[in-house]
């Protein structure tokens, strides 16, 4: 299994996956189908198959392009939002990619009622780390917003990932590291976990695919909602449920200009 970054538009991520043993590969979110279709051909890969996260067009917008130039490939997604969807999926389903690519669709209701994340593993490298892609709901260092749903459903959402093992590899669907680090900053400036995502953002003009979930579980203020530096950021009490400690910690986000 290998995955491959492709950039496009401003600051968003397509990918290919890819199954090694029978070089057939999904496209994730395919918005620029020539740029999906030239990385393919790079590599020599046949693409069979398109993962979506979400329906917002930033992600789905490349489909009907998609399925013209590639009228064999399935396309999968959470709704019949998503353009050009051939196949739904839901929470638990599992697909295989190729001879060896296991996927497993997770469901997390929020940025969009149908966003799904793609837990996608390697059935011949049983050590190989898995990898997740997390479209709009968790992002390095950060969230989406709630565009469809509630501080509970996110907070639920990122738990859910969350379960997942730490050695997972998260690939994001916005290059939006170097925000999230600002903010978390101010939010947890002692943690030592956060000044290692600052080392990796000075490093790296593209951070997907770097890290993992047991990182976001050290330095993503939104998965530490009980610790003490969120709570004190967020005037919580003992008594505060973690769902409006994520609402103030999403509003504080989307109004922070640091």
């Amino acid at each position: 299994m290998r995955v491959l970054p492709v950039p496009v538009r401003e600051d968003n991520y397509a990918y290919l996956l890819v199954d090694e043993s029978s070089n057939k590969a999904a496209a994730v979110d395919p918005y620029d189908v020539p740029k999906i279709a030239d990385a393919a051909n790079k590599l020599g890969v046949q693409i069979v198959a398109a993962l979506t996260t979400h329906h917002h067009f930033d992600h789905s917008g490349g489909n009907q392009d998609f399925a013209a130039k590639y009228p064999d490939a399935t396309i999968f997604g959470g709704s019949d939002k998503v353009s050009a969807l051939s196949k739904l999926v839901k929470d638990q389903d599992e697909l295989l990619l190729g001879d060896n690519t296991h996927i497993r669709c997770l469901a997390t209701p929020c940025h969009t009622q149908d966003s799904i994340c793609y837990y996608v593993t390697d059935k011949a490298k049983p050590t190989q780390p898995g990898g997740v892609f997390t479209g709009d709901t968790l992002f390095i260092g950060g969230s989406g917003r709630f565009f469809e749903g509630t501080g509970d459903e996110m907070n639920r959402a990122l738990k859910y990932l969350g379960t997942l093992p730490d050695s997972t590899i998260v690939y994001n669907g916005h290059e939006y590291t170097a925000g999230n680090l600002a903010f978390a900053k101010s939010v947890d400036p002692a943690n030592p976990a956060v000044a290692r995502l600052e080392t990796i953002v000075k490093a790296n003009k593209i951070t997907t695919g770097l890290t993992t979930i047991g990182d976001e579980k050290e330095w993503n203020v939104f998965m530490r909602l009980t610790s003490d530096a969120v709570k004190s950021a967020t005037a919580a009490t003992a008594d505060t449920p973690e769902s409006t400690i994520m609402d103030t910690l999403r509003d504080q986000k989307n109004n922070f200009r640091g």
